[in-house]
């Protein structure tokens, strides 16, 4: 099992434990490591490797968001990226109380990645075509995606568990 961290993240697959499958064929993604994730997967069946499931926990989608909502990420992250980051982690966790989490090194190239990165459902086909079981988990309280645009992609495309009343770290408490 091969796990991709989110943006500014790292060690954090255990918020995750009681989805995750540990198998040795399975990758999984959280948020900005969902697109990763993803990536490696179409990598890994390009040259012709074993790849059985795909987990994507909470994956980025920020297509349905406007430019100007970008930018100003991309400019707040810019100004102050302490503050930028303190007040993003803040709300991965909203409504619930904030827990650690270990940081890793980020750069705005990997944040423009993140905002600009366009899903397309029949890339998704394709992987299931190939026997790759693609599952998407999202939180309905998840206050830093698309939600209700992510479900209506990837409903489309995959199999989808909605959590009512998790936020993006998949947490109902």
């Amino acid at each position: 099992m091969q796990f991709f961290s989110g943006f500014s993240l790292k060690d954090e697959e255990s918020f995750f434990n009681d989805y995750r499958d540990t198998s040795a064929y399975n990758i999984c993604g959280f948020s900005y490591g969902a697109i990763k994730a993803f990536q490696h997967t179409k990598e890994l069946l390009r040259k012709g490797e074993r790849v059985d499931r795909l987990q994507l926990f909470s994956p980025a989608f920020f297509q349905t968001k406007s430019e100007k909502f970008k930018r100003l990420q991309i400019l707040a992250y810019s100004n102050t990226q302490e503050k930028y980051l303190k007040q993003f982690m803040q709300s991965c966790f909203k409504p619930y109380a904030k827990r650690e989490v270990q940081y890793s090194q980020t750069d705005i190239t990997q944040l423009e990645e993140l905002l600009s990165y366009e899903w397309i459902g029949s890339d998704l086909v394709e992987l299931e075509s190939r026997g790759v079981v693609v599952e998407v988990y999202l939180g309905g309280k998840d206050c830093i995606i698309d939600v209700t645009g992510a479900r209506e992609f990837f409903l489309s495309v995959s199999t989808v568990t909605y959590i009512k009343e998790a936020n993006h770290f998949l947490q109902t408490k």
